[in-house]
């Protein structure tokens, strides 16, 4: 299974056309800054296209002996899906939705049944239809009018996240003609002739209006509502109980929210509570009141109400208290209970609350590191609640939780085929300590027999940013790993959401250097422990992750084997200097706003790309996406280019560039899974495993 010869062939480097190297020079707080490879910014320009398409040739040439294994570990991870398949239905007014898949298509078809589940099938989407000529397709918004007359969606085309909006005809199957550009989030008015939209700010990527179309009105859209703010989003919805319309807008650290009865869609929104600084609400509604998860009494939120005619702070009367301890991440409210989504020692909770008796009731979780989300809950009146659950070793189910009989009722599994036994995997969860003594939570899965001698390699991720959880869930093809000896671990870094606000607090803006440091410590404690060992220590992380990835692979290269990194957000302090691009002033609360010199410092003191050095790096898989419109191609690119140049090792440097997708790589189910096979060929074949 093993081999000492790494499967990687050789070819001539890509080298950028002299003509179009142009670098810039500025000053920044009276400090001259030299960016050589400023040039790869220019899209427009065939020579940026064809030095991507050059590395993209250099990669396929090193990995070319490994695509018969490439070939094979598509075929075995393609073997493990149920390709035609269904997933559960949901209820939504007189219809059950549903999405299926079939075979040989790459997108899901979404359809409905009305009344009950054997009557006959509507389509009322086919994304595969909608794909036709496209490399990339997207699904946005989804939403059916109350009545079931009318589709609002969305697509986009190209993966630079940029939707177009339609409005479907259901009963006719005719769609019109494109309704708006840059579009976000949508909700209809209770008439079903009224249709709430928002849209984005070209230059930033922000949405920032909010539109009133009308259907056969021959009337133009008008402009509800424009946020000023350019640190601020805005988004549209309706509450579960079908009464209210909520415009809601937030940046990463305040928020605040407008309503407007959805039976008077032509009147005005007004607002709740009016925005304060560091302080972040969202809105519900039940009865004669309003319900709002609020930070404003400690980080990790509360739950209070008011009543509709008087939803002031100076109303708001306490229903669940902050407690340091627990993190309220979300309130489902419904007719006769709600369901606090709570996160208490790095674990998710659901909690069932019974309306009038105050009744609670904890729905169980068996395994020591899992993930539970909330389903499509669409109905107000119910006494049931759609949830999935999914951990390393079981994969996603979906339940309904009887709040009556407090029991859960299992409806789907997904499917594993090829007779995937879990009792030969084991799911653990750990603490590691940080350099400061914090606690750090892991999350492993491994075969059982894998030997725990350090001589297993290990495939560690980790994200760290936003305050959002790293997800603990299941894969089908990370079997193609275990299976072949790995360990697959999950580092809960600081800047994530694992416990709480606190948790983010302490690994952003000036305590960034948190998240990197606690990944390092997590991989020694790995390490340590004996789970692997340096040379057989792979990292992954994406985005924000590839932040991560750079930052630690500049601090402790020795600690890593080989380096998996897509999208990477590698050039931090050029990127937050420019506020002319998408992203970067709603993300002063997150980075830093490095026009303060101290703050400039501070991120200097990681920023991947400018603290590349020449000493010897890990092998190094890099992977982007053309029209990413999040992590412009430019910073792996860069990142790179200049890394080529400092270098003093033999080791693979890569760089992968999808020249059809945005942020998230391929949108295809195919397409996704040739991209991981490309990824665990590398893998594999740096800890010598090459079949």
């Amino acid at each position: 299974m093993t081999s000492n010869v790494l499967p990687f062939g050789k070819a001539a480097l890509p080298r950028p056309p002299v003509a179009d190297r142009r670098p810039k020079v500025d000053l920044v707080h009276g400090e001259r800054r030299v960016d050589d490879y400023f040039w790869m910014r220019d899209k427009a320009n065939p020579a940026v296209a064809a030095y991507l398409e050059a590395e993209n040739a250099y990669a396929d040439a090193v990995m070319k002996p490994t695509e018969g294994f490439q070939g094979a570990l598509y075929a075995e991870m393609l073997a493990r899906i149920q390709e035609t398949d269904v997933n559960v239905p949901y209820r939504q007014g007189a219809h059950f939705y549903y999405s299926r898949t079939e075979q040989g298509k790459q997108y899901p078809i979404f359809c409905r049944r009305k009344e009950s589940l054997e009557a006959p099938e509507e389509t009322t989407l086919d994304l595969n239809v909608l794909a036709e000529g496209h490399p990339f397709m997207a699904l946005g918004a989804y939403a059916v009018s109350d009545d079931g007359a009318l589709l609002a969606y969305s697509t986009d085309s190209t993966g630079f996240r940029q939707y177009d909006l339609f409005v479907k005809d259901l009963g006719t199957g005719v769609t019109g003609l494109r309704l708006a550009e840059r579009t976000g989030s949508v909700a209809w008015a209770a008439d079903n002739r009224t249709l709430f939209y928002t849209v984005e700010d070209e230059a930033t990527k922000r949405q920032y209006r909010l539109y009133r179309h009308r259907l056969g009105g021959g009337r133009p859209d008008e402009l509800v509502f424009e946020e000023p703010d350019e640190a601020f989003n805005i988004g549209v919805g309706r509450t579960r109980s079908r009464a209210w319309l909520v415009l809601g807008a937030g940046s990463l650290t305040t928020s605040e929210a407008r309503v407007l009865p959805a039976g008077d869609p032509f009147g005005s929104f007004r607002t709740l509570a009016p925005r304060v600084h560091d302080q972040e609400y969202d809105v519900d509604h039940h009865g004669g009141d309003f319900y709002f998860r609020v930070n404003d009494t400690g980080r990790n939120f509360r739950l209070v109400k008011a009543p509709l005619d008087s939803p002031g702070r100076e109303s708001w009367t306490e229903v669940v208290p902050h407690r340091p301890e627990v993190m309220l991440e979300g309130v489902d409210l419904f007719e006769g209970f709600y369901v606090l989504l709570e996160r208490e020692k790095g674990l998710p909770r659901l909690r069932v609350v019974g309306f009038g008796s105050g009744a609670v009731q904890d729905i169980p979780f068996p395994e020591p590191a899992y993930s539970a989300f909330p389903g499509p809950n669409l109905e107000f009146e119910t006494r049931k609640y759609r949830y999935s659950y999914e951990s390393l070793v079981t994969p996603r189910s979906i339940l309904d939780y009887d709040v009556d009989t407090r029991a859960s009722l299992l409806l789907k599994e997904q499917p594993v085929l090829g007779g995937y036994d879990r009792t030969l995997y084991a799911s653990e969860r750990l603490f590691a300590s940080a350099p400061d003594g914090v606690r750090l939570p892991l999350s492993i899965v491994y075969r059982k027999d894998t030997p725990r001698d350090g001589s297993a390699p290990m495939l560690l991720g980790g994200y760290g940013a936003y305050g959002l959880p790293l997800p603990v869930t299941f894969s089908s093809a990370r079997l193609s790993l275990l299976d072949r000896g790995f360990v697959v671990a999950l580092a809960h870094v600081r800047g994530g959401g694992e416990m709480g606000k606190p948790w983010h607090d302490d690994g952003r803006m000036m305590k960034k250097r948190n998240t990197f440091t606690d990944f390092i410590a997590a991989a020694e404690h790995l390490v340590a422990c004996r789970y692997t060992s340096p040379f057989r220590l792979v990292v992954e992380g994406g985005s924000a992750g590839g932040l991560l990835m750079g930052a630690v692979t500049n601090l402790r290269p020795d600690l890593f084997k080989a380096v998996v990194s897509h999208v990477p957000f590698v050039d931090v302090v050029n990127t937050m200097l420019d506020a002319t691009l998408p992203l970067t002033v709603g993300e002063y609360e997150e980075w830093g706003n490095p026009q303060n010199r101290a703050e400039y410092d501070y991120i200097k003191t990681y920023c991947p790309y400018t603290n590349l050095d020449g000493k010897g790096y890990p092998s190094l898989l890099v992977k982007t996406s053309f029209n990413d419109s999040q992590v412009m191609y430019w910073e792996p690119a860069k990142y790179v280019a200049k890394l080529r140049t400092l270098k003093t090792d033999l080791n693979p440097l890569l760089l992968k560039t999808n020249m059809g997708a945005g942020h998230g790589g391929a949108s295809g189910r195919y397409d996704r899974l040739h991209e991981i096979a490309f990824d665990y060929a590398f893998v594999l074949g740096q800890v010598g495993i090459g079949r």
